[in-house]
């Protein structure tokens, strides 16, 4: 069954190419039924974050009403990118199946490894200048929450 889901992920990859997309797909799968899909709509949307496993959680998402898929398993054509990889892990999706890895992404363009040493990198050396500002101010939120009787938890 797993080889299936994962064809399935593959053909929506080829077809988001044929209409030109990228060539990233996935599936949101639980209990063997595909509960979602996503391919890669970022230059079709002009929205940087519309990579395909995104497309794909914020969809099953909306089905199953909740903010986390325990239980369900992601199918993506290619090894997560850090952005990917943290949306699944905030998702607490079950497992993750992917074809591609990322260094078959790096040499068709899709090179992410900076990414990956950039979170490595401290703060106030990154390629983009983290600036600290107004800390003190914007904990209040933080203190708000710790304190709140009727929160959700995520």
């Amino acid at each position: 069954m797993q080889d299936s889901f994962m064809l399935r992920a593959i053909d929506l990859s080829i077809e988001n190419v044929a209409n030109g997309g990228g060539p990233f797909a996935a599936l949101v799968v639980r209990d063997d039924d595909i509960i979602a899909s996503g391919v890669n709509r970022v230059t079709a949307t002009n929205d940087p974050t519309a990579h395909a496993e995104i497309v794909a959680i914020r969809e099953a998402c909306a089905k199953l009403q909740t903010f986390q898929l325990e239980g369900c398993d992601i199918y993506t054509t290619c090894e997560p990118c850090p952005m990917c990889l943290g949306a699944i892990y905030w998702a607490r999706a079950a497992r993750v199946f992917y074809a591609n890895t990322r260094e078959d992404a790096r040499e068709i363009g899709f090179d992410d490894d900076f990414i990956y040493q950039e979170i490595a990198t401290p703060l106030n050396r990154r390629a983009i200048p983290m600036i600290p500002l107004l800390r003190d101010q914007a904990l209040r939120a933080f203190r708000l929450w710790r304190t709140k009787p009727d929160k959700l938890p995520y």
